[in-house]
């Protein structure tokens, strides 16, 4: 049976009813993200935003690991840095309705999102420092450092592998048009030195910085949201992403906005000047399973934009640092 988001809305908001003891003045749908729903709640005395988490999203995550992210987010938050506060219930940022629903209470955050190519150098700056900061902070020492990272890349013969049975799908479908493209992954990964990617250099990272992830007010970031996949993993990752979300436009990439991306990261933490190249390949050979497929004719939304950023970086993975070190 389909639930509403009505009904979901109105069960968590039961739930919530004995914690918020003034008047709700107005309750605002956010269509924004990936099957979990969430609302803008103003009440007399402020905002709030509720998330819910999808079902069938939510068993994708072990929970502990979930609530160690949102707990790094509050902590965050705690330290200043632009981040949306968490309400806590009895010490947990998870609250569970009556319904069953998992959700969470957190402060609203002023802010617009911006897409590719609207973005100036000055944003870049503030989104680079900001995300230098993040990383600084996540690696304090505070939290325990793991000697794993989430992405433990294949090895080069079974990507090949992967690519030779994606390439044999789109052709048992007829899909003639997509051929090429999965074949030029097949050969450009028989090209690939994992030993050049810096593997061993690890840490907390965000996992998921992208655009629709932050929130920018009058030239600057005002939020960083959507911590839920928060791990030690790479965080040059998080760098690769970021700059691929904001400073690829078409199929051209804005060298001048990444390097100011890179001024503001580089002020508050150190990396060498193939960090970032480093992290734009690794982020290829991570995510182009992801997006380059035998449906990826159909994709819609999100996913296209995510397509054309591994077409581009399949395109130029040998003359990034052409590209880059101009």
């Amino acid at each position: 049976m389909v639930i509403s988001q009505e009904t979901i809305r109105d069960d968590i908001l039961q739930t919530l009813s004995a914690h918020i003891v003034e008047e709700i003045l107005e309750i605002n749908p956010i269509n924004r993200g990936y099957l979990n729903l969430k609302w803008k709640v103003t009440t007399e005395k402020g905002t709030f935003l509720i998330k819910q988490f999808n079902k069938s999203r939510l068993n994708r995550y072990d929970r502990k690991d979930l609530l160690f992210a949102l707990k790094q987010q509050k902590r965050l938050n705690d330290k200043d840095f632009p981040c949306p506060d968490i309400y806590l219930n009895k010490e947990s940022p998870l609250w569970k309705s009556d319904g069953h629903e998992i959700f969470m209470v957190m402060e609203f955050c002023p802010g617009k999102i911006k897409t590719h190519g609207t973005l100036n150098q000055e944003e870049m700056n503030h989104f680079g420092k900001l995300t230098g900061s993040m990383h600084a902070l996540l690696n304090d020492g505070a939290a325990d450092k793991k000697q794993c990272p989430t992405f433990i890349p294949p090895s080069t013969e079974q990507r090949i592998i992967h690519w030779l049975n994606v390439e044999e799908e789109a052709c048992t479908k007829g899909k003639e048009n997509l051929v090429q493209i999965i074949k030029k992954q097949r050969l450009l990964t028989g090209k690939v030195d994992l030993s050049t990617l810096g593997l061993g250099d690890t840490g907390w990272a965000h996992r998921d910085l992208f655009l629709d992830n932050i929130l920018f007010h009058e030239g600057r970031v005002s939020a960083i949201l959507d911590f839920d996949r928060l791990r030690f993993d790479y965080p040059k990752l998080d760098v690769a992403r970021a700059v691929m979300s904001s400073a690829l436009s078409g199929h051209f990439l804005d060298v001048e906005l990444v390097k100011s991306f890179m001024r503001g990261y580089k002020s508050e933490i150190s990396c060498t000047d193939s960090f970032l190249i480093e992290g734009l390949r690794l982020l290829w050979y991570m995510e182009s399973t992801w997006w380059i497929d035998a449906e990826m004719d159909l994709h819609v939304g999100p996913p296209i934009r995510f397509l054309e950023e591994m077409k581009w970086l399949q395109e130029n993975y040998f003359e990034l640092e052409n590209i880059l070190m101009d």
